[in-house]
């Protein structure tokens, strides 16, 4: 696990994709160079001194040579609102890299599936798949057409389109990710799944790969304090005990999580 640091980051853009959907360029070469596929950071979001908490946000896109890194964020609460109304440039405290990654498989092939902003934690881990040759294929779930965010980012690292579906139908499969899920493993093998997105999805689609005995990773997104694994807000049941998210996760071992 590479050392976690603390730093100053500069946001050079906020970029607003849709209602509710933000990308965060920041600049930060120190963490950007160590950033690993599936960490995150955590953030002290400026402007916000009666909420003392840092925020926790996985990162999306890394470029090391130039220093930067994105956050794709979804406006959920008091933190995330207010973080979208800053104007670049700012500066934001910064944690990280934080947490374990996703480890490439012996194996071939690859399946990951991702609903909603969990497209983000999983985007370096394409990169580095299709780097190292293996076969990857892409699942990606939303509301809508226009929440399919990561799309086009994900066509250009595959040389094709993902598999998409919307739970409105306006784009891809009429439905969840996990029916995609269904249908390509009625014909295709694959040697790993792995999954971020909301939690009920990733339980279903853990039950699906369980069922036919495939190694599935997953990246549980606890709600967080310290980021360090001290105060324990972030607990994950296992089979081997109560693992902390922070530190010991966020990627696990779906055969080891007690739902």
């Amino acid at each position: 696990m590479c050392e976690t640091l603390q730093r100053s980051g500069t946001v050079r853009a906020n970029r607003k994709l849709t209602d509710t959907l933000f990308v965060l360029d920041i600049e930060s070469p120190d963490v950007a160079a160590s950033m690993q596929p599936g960490q995150f950071i955590h953030v002290k979001i400026p402007g916000m001194d009666d909420h003392i908490l840092r925020r926790p946000f996985s990162v999306y896109q890394v470029d090391a040579d130039a220093g930067t890194m994105s956050v794709l964020y979804q406006c959920v609460g008091y933190g995330t609102d207010h973080l979208s109304q800053l104007e670049a440039p700012f500066t934001l405290d910064i944690i990280g890299p934080v947490g374990n990654r996703w480890e490439i498989p012996e194996g071939q092939r690859v399946l990951l599936v991702a609903g909603g902003v969990g497209a983000a934690p999983l985007f370096i881990f394409a990169e580095q798949l299709v780097s190292a040759g293996k076969e990857v294929d892409v699942v990606l779930g939303a509301q809508t057409k226009d929440a399919l965010v990561a799309r086009e980012a994900y066509t250009a690292v595959l040389g094709r389109e993902p598999y998409c579906a919307t739970d409105d139908g306006t784009y891809g499969y009429h439905g969840f990710c996990t029916g995609v899920v269904n249908e390509l493993l009625q014909t295709k093998p694959y040697d790993l799944v792995a999954c971020c997105g909301p939690e009920p999805m990733m339980k279903s689609l853990c039950d699906i790969t369980s069922a036919k005995n495939i190694p599935t990773a997953i990246s549980l997104e606890k709600r967080m304090a310290c980021g360090i694994g001290a105060c324990l807000s972030c607990v994950v049941a296992t089979t081997e005990g109560f693992k902390r998210s922070c530190v010991d996760g966020p990627i696990f071992d779906a055969a080891k999580v007690v739902w």
